[in-house]
C-alpha cells in the first residue's frame, strides 16, 4: 500500500511540475514582451514594393532568453523564425541575457542582484546555468544552433563573411532562409577570464557586448554606479576581441568606456540597440557627440523600437529618430536595433515590419537610404568586419 501512495504522489507531482515548466516560461515572458493592440496597419502598395526588395537585418534581440524555440511561431513575443520570414528579415543578431539586476532602472543599478537566476530555474534550464554566466551563453548559444541543424533551410547561424555569402545566394534563389548572428549582453559571460573569448567564440559569438544594466569586471556601465571607464581587464578583453574578428558593441556602455574603446579600437564598433540622445533625450541614449565619433570611425548604430530608445514607439516616432540618426551621422552608419524581446513594449513585432518602411517612405527618406537603414548597412558591416572563412 504504502508503495502505491508513493508511486501515487509521485505521478502527481510530475504531472505538477510538468504543468509549471508548461505553464511558468508564458506567464513569465507575456508581461515583458508586449505588441500594444492596434488595429492593422495601412501599408501601402508602394511600401510592401519597397519592402519586398530589401534585403533586412536587426541588429539586436533578446529571444533566446526566453523558453521557446525560435522555430515556432508563438503567441508572445515579437521574433521567431516564422514571424522573421514574414517580416522579409535575412539577419537577426541574437544576443544572450546572462544577467539582469532587480529594477532594471536606466538611472544606476548595484550588480548584487540577478534576476536571471530564478528565470533559469523556472524555464528548467541545466543546472550548470544556474550559478555560470558563461554556462548561460553556452546554453543560449546552443538554443540557436540546435534549431539550425534542425531546420537549416529556414535558420542559418552566420559566422563568417562566407555564410553571409551563402545566406545571400539561398534568398536570391527564393528561399527565405534567416540568418541569425550570436552576440553577448555584456562581458560579464567571461567571468573574469579573457581566455573565455575563444570558449565563447568556439561556441559561435562574433558579436561581444560589453556591457548590461551594471558595471561589470571590464569597467563601467552606462547604468552603473561608477561611470568609470575600461579597465585593465575591459581593454585586454577589447583586444582579443579584435584579434579573433569579434565584434564590439558599446550599447550599454558608460560614456566614458565608449570613450576608451574608440581610442584603442582598430577596428570599427557597433552600438546594437539604442536612440540618439538629440532625437530622444532620455538617458538611455549616448551623445550625439559620441554618435558621431562612432560613425567617423566606421561604426554603425541600430536605432530601436522602445520608449527608452526612441522616446515614441509609434511607427512615424521610430522614424523619426532614424531620421534624426541620417542627419546627424549620415545614411551608412545607421541600422536597425530592435531590442525584440528585451522586456520592451513595442508598437509593432517582426512580423509588420513593413510599416516601418511604410514610415520611413512617409518621413521622406529616399529608396536608396531606406535600403541601406532596414538591411544593407549591416550586411556591408558584416562582410567587412566577420572573419572571412568558414568557422
Amino acid at each position: 500500500m504504502l508503495k502505491r501512495s508513493a508511486i501515487i504522489l509521485g505521478a502527481l507531482a510530475a504531472i505538477y511540475y510538468g504543468a509549471a515548466w508548461y505553464i511558468v516560461p508564458g506567464a513569465l515572458e507575456r508581461p515583458n514582451n508586449r505588441v500594444i493592440e492596434h488595429t492593422g496597419y495601412k501599408v501601402s502598395d508602394t511600401a510592401r514594393e519597397l519592402h519586398a526588395s530589401l534585403t533586412i537585418g536587426d541588429l539586436h534581440s533578446d529571444t533566446l532568453l526566453w523558453s521557446r524555440s525560435v522555430l515556432d511561431r508563438a503567441d508572445r513575443g515579437h521574433v521567431d523564425v516564422p514571424r522573421l520570414a514574414e517580416g522579409n528579415v535575412a539577419l537577426q543578431v541574437f544576443a544572450a541575457v546572462t544577467k539582469v539586476p532587480d529594477g532594471l532602472n536606466y538611472d544606476e543599478n548595484t550588480a548584487d542582484s540577478d534576476q536571471i537566476t530564478l528565470a533559469a530555474m523556472a524555464q528548467a534550464w541545466p543546472i550548470a546555468t544556474w550559478s555560470s554566466l558563461l554556462e548561460r551563453a553556452l546554453y543560449q548559444a546552443d538554443k540557436l544552433q540546435s534549431a539550425a541543424r534542425r531546420a537549416p533551410d529556414a535558420l542559418k547561424v552566420i559566422q563568417s563573411r562566407a555564410d553571409i555569402d551563402a545566406l545571400l545566394v539561398e534568398r536570391a534563389a527564393g528561399n527565405p532562409i534567416v540568418g541569425g548572428l550570436l552576440a553577448t549582453e555584456g562581458g560579464h559571460p567571461l567571468e573574469g577570464n579573457v581566455e573565455n573569448i575563444d570558449v565563447l567564440y568556439q561556441a559561435g559569438y562574433r558579436m561581444i557586448g560589453l556591457h548590461h544594466f551594471f558595471d561589470n569586471d571590464l569597467g563601467g556601465s552606462l547604468h552603473g554606479l561608477t561611470g568609470e571607464g575600461l579597465n585593465e581587464h575591459g581593454r585586454a578583453v577589447v583586444k582579443a576581441a579584435e584579434e579573433r574578428q569579434m565584434i564590439i558593441d558599446v550599447a550599454h556602455s558608460s560614456p566614458n568606456a565608449v570613450a576608451d574603446v574608440l581610442d584603442m579600437a582598430t577596428r570599427p564598433v557597433v552600438v546594437s540597440h539604442t536612440g540618439v540622445r538629440g532625437a530622444c533625450d532620455s538617458v538611455r541614449n549616448l551623445s550625439d557627440d559620441l554618435m558621431r565619433r562612432i560613425a567617423s570611425q566606421g561604426g554603425l548604430i541600430g536605432i530601436g523600437y522602445w520608449d527608452g530608445a526612441v522616446c515614441d514607439i509609434s511607427p512615424a516616432g521610430v522614424a523619426a529618430s532614424i531620421v534624426y540618426a541620417v542627419a546627424l551621422v549620415g545614411d551608412d552608419h545607421v541600422a536597425l536595433g530592435s531590442d525584440y524581446d528585451g522586456a520592451t513594449q513595442v508598437a509593432f513585432d517582426t512580423s509588420e515590419l513593413v510599416v516601418l518602411t511604410e514610415a520611413l517612405l512617409k518621413a521622406g527618406l529616399a529608396k536608396e537610404t531606406i535600403a541601406k537603414i532596414m538591411g544593407g548597412n549591416l550586411v556591408q558591416f558584416l562582410r567587412a568586419n566577420l572573419p572571412s572563412g568558414d568557422a
